[in-house]
């Protein structure tokens, strides 16, 4: 069989009693840490221009948490916008998974009344669709100009969908190759509301792909693997794997791959020189006056993402090593409160940008696509002192280095606490700890 139609066949065949436990605990994690992001980025602008323009009419599904509701695709594309507007949400697979993947899930269970363990089988029918995709291509697409989780995500959201409509074999097929015809995402946005917005397209275009799958339109049921599919289409260097069948089902990526959660609200190409900065201040604080330079080793591929070497806003910040090494000198941390344009504007941050040098290199961690084996913060000091920060391979969060779940919580408190939710942060992480035993629309209540 080959790889468009497996998936389609993989994603009819799989029931919430074939998912390994460990495999439902990391989904219920991105249903987490995604609706905490989702909250917390509830009141950027991003979102409300998107609302404002779209003015979706009245529907039964909920609008980032609040008590405006809205028709399901509608709602995941702005809920998908919200959900990654402060690129807080977790990674892997090269992009966000779960930005994509539980807005639409979301959005369409609740206009279909399903069950929680229904949203967790169709979230992992949609990890593991990505997980094809991403496997069957070494290459590195930010380095051809493409967001990944614009690209992966639009298929992976239709398989997601399609598995909650449950659809037969061929129709979630139709919907996997419909979902790739909307595939989108260009770097050169990294920074603006765009970015986000190719989360928020994605979720649209999964829901918008099951449904008209549904209901009989059509695509080729080759549209990945074909000479002229996705798969050829989006491959930087033509080294994708276009033959045979999928493996999900029989190998869980899930389980192998698992999800990064963000400790910091940038971009995850900062995360390891942070970890790394943040060790260096916490155990002896360094004066931003005293500081002659400030020199970051990481692989030319994360070089190339951090394109914003002198940001301005917030957004571009979330994209500037040199910004993210800035606030570790003076704020001591990176977070939510320094990513906001009076802080990155303010005259010692700027000043200390411009100390920043940055050191490539091509040699790359075999497990860690695009990066290097690890990264690496050195100071240079007035007076000739030199401050060496320890080697960073795995960022906090990493999945061999998880947050605890106190931290998971945390996080997720201080994301609702942003977005001044309407639910409180205990009672909504309780619902979610147990979503496979409650509906969409009971998670969603009081909102």
């Amino acid at each position: 069989m080959t790889l468009t139609k497996s998936l389609g066949q993989f994603v009819a065949d799989l029931s919430p009693n074939r998912l390994p436990e460990e495999a439902a605990r990391i989904a219920r994690m991105g249903f987490i840490d995604t609706i905490g992001t989702m909250i917390a980025g509830r009141n950027e602008d991003s979102v409300r221009i998107m609302t404002e323009t779209l003015a979706p009419a009245d529907g039964l599904a909920t609008l980032t948490f609040g008590a405006r509701h809205a028709p399901a695709p509608e709602a995941a594309w702005i809920n998908g916008t919200a959900a990654h507007a402060l690129d807080y949400d977790d990674v892997a697979l090269r992009g966000h998974p779960s930005t994509v993947l539980v807005p639409a899930i979301l959005a369409e269970a609740e206009h279909l009344g399903s069950s929680g363990a229904d949203m967790i089988t169709a979230y992992v029918a949609g990890y593991e669709t990505w997980a094809e995709l991403f496997r069957r291509d070494n290459g590195l697409l930010h380095q051809k100009g493409w967001h990944p989780t614009g690209l992966y995500g639009a298929p992976g959201a239709a398989a997601a969908c399609a598995k909650l409509r449950k659809l037969d074999a061929e129709k979630a097929a139709i919907a996997i190759a419909l979902g790739a015809s909307q595939s989108a995402g260009l770097m050169a946005n990294f920074g603006t509301m765009t970015k986000p917005f190719h989360a928020g397209k994605a979720a649209h275009a999964g829901v918008i792909a099951a449904r008209l799958a549904e209901a009989g339109f059509t695509a080729n049921t080759d549209a990945l693997e074909h000479p002229q599919g996705f798969l050829h289409a989006i491959s930087p260097a033509n080294t994708e794997d276009r033959d045979g069948a999928s493996k999900a089902g029989s190998e869980w990526a899930i389980l192998s791959q698992g999800l990064g959660i963000k400790k910091y609200p940038t971009c995850y190409c900062t995360h390891r020189a942070i970890d790394c900065m943040l060790d260096m201040v916490h155990a002896s604080p360094i004066q931003p006056d005293s500081v002659d330079k400030i020199t970051v080793s990481l692989s030319d591929y994360f070089a190339t993402v951090l394109r914003n070497h002198q940001p301005d806003t917030g957004l571009a910040a979330k994209f500037s090593i040199e910004f993210c090494m800035a606030s570790g000198i003076v704020a001591q941390r990176v977070g939510l409160r320094e990513l906001t344009d009076a802080f990155v504007q303010r005259p010692d941050i700027q000043a200390l940008m411009r100390k920043v040098e940055i050191v490539t290199t091509t040699d790359y961690d075999p497990e860690l696509p695009g990066a290097a084996p690890h990264d690496q913060v050195t100071v240079s000091l007035a007076g000739g002192q030199t401050v060496v920060g320890d080697p960073v391979a795995r960022a906090t969060g990493h999945p061999s280095r998880p947050l605890t779940d106190a931290q998971l919580y945390d996080k997720f408190a201080d994301c609702l606490d942003a977005g001044h939710s309407p639910i409180p942060a205990e009672m909504l992480f309780k619902r979610l700890s147990a979503i496979q035993s409650i509906s969409a629309r009971d998670l969603t209540a009081g909102a």
